[in-house]
């Protein structure tokens, strides 16, 4: 076993591997710097950056406003959904962060699953990847151009779209290390904002409001921490009555934190351009632990101390929208006295949507060149200038900014609003993709007498937790689309939950079918091209 792994360049290039095309990359130096070779990405985005993105970079309006919708279903319902993700979620991340340790390489998740399923799966998982953001993208300048509508509510979304379409292009043409420091100061204020958030409602539940009024774990017990699942269809309230309608609205909250926690893998894709990744991407992936017990759980626990989940405040809420008057850590403060906290948080809500458009034309970007070098992809795609930007990919996902002006009018809106649903799914298959690549990895290690030990990083939820993670996804994905069926069958929710499963099939069984593509053999798997050389 020592000797595989002590195997001199010229012993790699008489082996049978296919990594003999592919020859181990070398790195140097304390810093971590790499010899990048012309057309290709830098490897500019610093620690520290990669560090932020990790904490707090994939935090969203999902956390701040979205946790509204699921906590009238009840806090205990919220919490199990969160912490149920939460598991699921920091799997599928230190699996990435496994593979990113120990086989860097810069084609992100998809160029893991052509190396260790099949490239079909990989032509599927980058183009899913894609698709998903380019639609994001015009959502959250949209939802930017909503929140500054709060103050001036004469001027149309159009302009802010143009506006912050612009300087987010402008940002991601530059040097990665400015879209690195960009993002590391937004990620900055995003976490400060949830965690001023949360020690509010944590006060207030310790009687430190205005009323002064101590509720602790008060609302656990009145009205309860398990809720009926209720549903509102053109002015019509069902309510499930019973085991049934409890169960319910605690898959009710699963859903909606599997949405909430989508995007974590944001920094899977800045792997590619982060110096000495056995160092750094271990680092940025264990924040990733912190992040959902410090944001996430701690967030939905407070907020369920601090509103009760039939509070007519938090019912109406739910039914704002975008704006911060949605967000039940506003309605937690209002119900305790404080006022005037909408108007901050609402500004502080851009910070939010705008770091999120920003990283959807990075990732977005960053895929498409992946499958360029994969040959997945027009040739063009991979070509990068001077400073390591590849141009004709973030051009060609800028021009989905465009599709925000389909919301100035509103069947269009109502069009595009079940483009962005048809599309959410694909995240989740993205996380099937990840863990499907990493249980693949492991057996073709396991065929080809190669030990766990030799990885620079191991962590110890892995390789069972990628089983579990992998079973509790899947299911998620195969019954997100339940309230299509509550009261009565709809056809629209039905096809935007589920569409996405037969387009990603579809993809690999054509990219099959017209490459003649083969699943990957374990003992043909390739495990040395990018291995750490010590």
């Amino acid at each position: 076993m020592a000797g595989f792994f002590s195997k001199t360049r010229d012993d790699e290039k008489r082996t049978e591997s296919p990594a003999q095309e592919l020859p181990a990359v070398e790195y140097s130096g304390e810093e971590g710097t790499v010899d990048d070779v012309e057309d290709d990405l830098h490897r500019g985005m610093k620690p520290r950056q990669l560090n932020m993105m990790a904490i707090a970079g994939a935090i969203g309006t999902g956390l701040v406003i979205g946790t509204g919708t699921a906590l009238k279903f009840g806090p205990g319902s919220l919490l199990i959904g969160y912490a149920l993700m939460g598991f699921t979620v920091y799997v599928v991340m230190v699996a990435l962060g496994e593979m990113g340790a120990w086989l860097p390489h810069k084609k992100s998740f998809s160029g893991y699953a052509s190396r260790f399923v099949d490239p079909a799966m990989g032509f599927a998982t980058g183009w899913n990847y894609f698709f998903k953001y380019v639609v994001l993208l015009p959502n959250n300048l949209t939802a930017t151009g909503i929140l500054l509508q709060y103050w001036l509510p004469n001027l149309n979304v159009s302009v802010w779209i143009v506006v912050f379409g612009v300087a987010i292009i402008t940002l991601n043409l530059i040097h990665v290390s400015f879209f690195g420091e960009a993002e590391f100061w937004m990620s900055l204020i995003k976490a400060l904002v949830i965690l001023m958030l949360i020690l509010l409602c944590f006060i207030i539940a310790l009687g430190g409001g205005p009323n002064g009024v101590r509720t602790g774990f008060y609302f656990w017990q009145n009205p309860g921490a398990f809720a009926q699942y209720t549903v509102t269809i053109k002015g019509h309230t069902t309510v499930i009555q019973g085991d049934t309608g409890r169960f319910l609205g605690v898959w009710a909250c699963i859903v909606q934190a599997t949405f909430a926690y989508l995007g974590t893998e944001l920094i899977g894709v800045a792997f590619g351009e982060t110096p000495n990744p056995r160092k750094n991407v271990p680092r940025a992936v264990n924040q990733t632990l912190s992040r959902i017990v410090f944001f996430y759980i701690a967030g939905v626990l407070v907020l369920g101390m601090a509103v009760p989940y039939n509070s007519p405040q938090l019912i109406e809420a739910t039914r704002k929208g975008t704006s911060a008057l949605a967000s039940p850590f506003v309605v937690a403060a209002s119900v305790a006295g404080v006022n005037k906290l909408a108007d901050a948080v609402n500004g502080l809500l851009l910070i939010f949507t705008i770091s999120a458009a920003n990283s959807d034309i990075y990732l977005a970007s960053r895929t498409v060149w992946a499958l360029g070098k994969d040959g997945q992809a027009p040739q063009m795609m991979q070509r990068t200038n001077k400073h390591g930007v590849p141009v004709p990919a973030v051009a060609l996902s800028s021009i989905f900014i465009a599709l925000g002006f389909m919301n100035a009018t509103k069947s269009a809106a109502t069009v595009f609003g079940y483009f962005v649903s048809l599309v959410t799914v694909f995240g989740a298959l993205n996380w099937i993709a990840v863990l499907v690549s990493y249980i693949a990895m492991i057996r073709a290690m396991k065929v080809q007498g190669v030990k766990r030990e030799v990885m620079p990083y191991r962590n110890i939820l892995l390789p069972w937790g990628a089983y579990i993670a992998l079973f509790i996804t899947a299911i998620v994905i195969l019954f997100n689309g339940y309230s299509a069926f509550i009261p009565h069958f709809q056809v629209d929710k039905f096809l935007t939950s589920y569409i996405g499963i037969p387009v990603y099939v579809i993809n690999i069984l054509w990219w099959k079918l017209f490459k003649k593509t083969k699943r990957v053999r374990p003992e043909e798997a390739d495990l040395v091209t990018g291995r750490r050389s010590f």
